[in-house]
């Protein structure tokens, strides 16, 4: 043997258990970064000011005869950022209040309650303005799909109930006016 090999025999092994616990520790922290981001939003505080409602215009609801049976003040989601964020987070939102979202297109829509706090319902409206379908009381925070009857270009979200409250059914007509 020479003394190079007698030196590589005589080198101390690592310390194992030590080893394993940095290990240890190295996943703890990892875990604990993943939990903060997933379960607190990414880190970044919520502030309920940005989910506060937005007044950009008003929505009439008119029954088949042209009769107006309701009126509500509407927040526009007319950005992808904005109809993605839609009223998820929101903790509560006024009767008379709804947001609208206006797609580029018209298309089947599916819309989930992810995230979002309180019931809703859903109309999906199509081009001509014209309530297609309604997806009543909808579950908070499920991820189940509610989809349109048909090509849709909008939809209209409003507290839970409040369709049947003010006897809005399909084939509702919907107008709307922007305000500055």
């Amino acid at each position: 043997m020479t003394k190079k090999q007698v030196q590589v025999l005589k080198t101390p092994k690592r310390n194992l258990p030590q080893y394993y616990k940095i290990i240890a520790l190295v996943i703890i922290v990892i875990a604990a970064v993943y939990f903060i981001l997933v379960y607190t939003g990414g880190g970044q505080q919520k502030n309920d000011e940005e989910y506060m409602f937005r007044k950009d215009g008003e929505l009439s609801f008119a029954d088949t005869s042209g009769k107006i049976t309701a009126k509500i003040d509407i927040q526009i989601a007319k950005t992808e950022f904005d109809r993605e964020l839609g009223l998820m987070y929101r903790k509560n939102m006024d009767e008379s209040q709804g947001m609208l979202f206006i797609f580029p297109d018209s298309q089947v829509r599916n819309f989930w309650m992810r995230n979002t706090l309180i019931p809703l319902d859903m109309l999906f409206i199509n081009d001509s303005k014209i309530v297609l379908n309604i997806a009543k009381n909808t579950t908070p925070y499920s991820d189940m799909s509610y989809s349109s009857a048909g090509p849709a270009k909008y939809v209209l979200e409003v507290n839970g109930g409040f369709t049947d409250r003010h006897n809005i059914t399909k084939g509702a007509i919907v107008s709307w006016i922007s305000t500055p």
